[in-house]
């Protein structure tokens, strides 16, 4: 009964808000003096609470507040390691010290934003409280877009390890590139330990519980569930607090899940097809490539790679039937080609992430970095004569930044599902 209560306290609290805003059309921001405290903090709350259970990425970041009357950049600053001290003391003789060295990294900011549109009609018809709704759904928005700002960011590190992959009998193969992960590169325990070796040996620090940390995608944790090396969080959540998406531990490395951890996986060749073939056999290595198979129009691969039998190569310009290549191939007639973003055969690929206290750093939601627009109708003066429209809308400040980059490293493997997902 509270929670419905409460629910209907907020769908009467928008509607208010509403009819308050029909009857002033002055009033028209949250930040305008003509919105009461209450109004604005009651908006402004309910869109940071929609938003943050998706900015899984921000969760493990170093956090600086946006600069007030700083320009454009915010900066992140760390002091560096002292040698070993290893000259014994003379008694009486004090040594000469060191200086602590700090290094600064700047990252520009940048601003994100977007709203929706409700007419009056749909104000007056719709069963539920329309500017509540609306609400939820750009606070999902505003969530997912600051998320992989972040994620996105944290994919430009230069640290990364391939999984293996693995027959049917169990023998492994390494591999040393993108394009080579099939599904049965699977994420596993072994692949893990090998990763947080890793970050042992270069001596990044773990988080205040003594443990790393791993970002993996549901078809990633699928696999390493599998494992029976695997352990669930009530196996281990009696003495620690567990993360936002939490859902095991291995060896010191506390695995969170997101659906948002990043997939590598190109978008479909044609209009009307995902792979392309080859139209005519190239016998001597060329750089144009005839093909069949599919609806392309002209340059709408440029830029982008394939794959042509074992060979990723760079599509530099096309026409609806041939494509010329950044590097001279050879290929077969009727060899598939495939988007060449991802893995073997055109499937996805997930990157997962394994990092240690301050890898990185974001700016924070919270004091400035994100606010909600409101505007009721009218408040467009001519360009909405009638008052027909109000909108709802935010914006925000974001920049991520990689502040130690061996501290990080990437883990890219395969899944069992590897087919199904599609590139985010």
């Amino acid at each position: 009964m509270k929670t419905n209560m409460s629910k209907l306290y907020q769908a009467m609290a928008a509607m208010m808000m509403l009819q308050m805003f029909a009857a002033d059309p002055n009033t028209n921001v949250t930040t305008d003096t003509g919105m009461s405290v209450e109004n604005k903090t009651f908006y402004d709350k309910e869109l940071i609470r929609t938003a943050g259970p998706r900015l899984v990425h921000d969760q493990f970041a170093q956090k600086r507040p946006i600069p007030k009357n700083g320009g454009q950049s915010v900066e992140f600053r760390q002091f560096g390691d002292l040698p070993k001290a290893l000259t014994p003391l003379t008694e009486g003789v004090t040594p000469n010290g060191k200086k602590l060295s700090a290094t600064a990294k700047t990252a520009t900011v940048s601003q994100y934003g977007d709203y929706v549109t409700i007419s009056d009609k749909l104000d007056l018809t719709a069963i539920d409280p329309v500017a509540l709704e609306a609400v939820d759904v750009i606070g999902k928005q505003m969530g997912l877009t600051l998320d992989t700002v972040t994620r996105n960011k944290l994919h430009q590190g230069l640290q990364v390890m391939y999984a293996p992959l693995r027959s049917s009998a169990g023998a492994e193969t390494e591999v040393s590139s993108r394009s080579k992960l099939d599904k049965s590169a699977v994420l596993t325990v072994k692949l893990v330990q090998q990763a947080c070796t890793e970050l042992k040996a270069m001596n990044v620090p773990t988080f205040d519980d003594g443990c790393y940390v791993m970002i993996i995608h549901p078809y990633s944790a699928y696999d390493l569930k599998r494992d029976p090396e695997w352990r669930k969080p009530h196996e281990y959540a009696d003495t620690r607090q567990l993360y936002n998406g939490e859902v095991g531990m291995v060896d010191g490395v506390r695995f969170v899940e997101t659906s948002e951890a990043k997939i590598y996986c190109g978008e479909d060749l044609a209009s009307n097809s995902r792979t392309l073939t080859v139209n005519g056999a190239v016998s001597s290595a060329g750089k144009t490539i005839n093909f069949d198979g599919g609806t392309v129009a002209a340059n709408a691969l440029a830029g982008r790679y394939v794959l042509i039998g074992d060979k990723r190569v760079k599509v530099v310009s096309n026409t609806t039937s041939a494509l010329t290549l950044d590097t001279a191939i050879t290929a077969e007639d009727n060899a598939v080609i495939y988007p060449g973003e991802g893995g073997a055969g055109g499937g996805a690929v997930f990157g997962n992430l394994i990092f240690g206290k301050n890898a990185y750093g974001v700016t924070e939601i919270e004091g400035g970095g994100a606010e909600t627009i409101i505007k009721p109708k009218g408040s467009a003066g001519t360009a909405d004569p009638l008052n027909q429209r109000s909108t709802v809308g935010w914006k925000a400040i974001k920049t991520a930044e990689i502040l130690v980059d061996f501290y990080m490293m990437r883990v890219e493997c395969g899944s069992a599902y590897s087919a199904r997902a599609r590139a985010n």
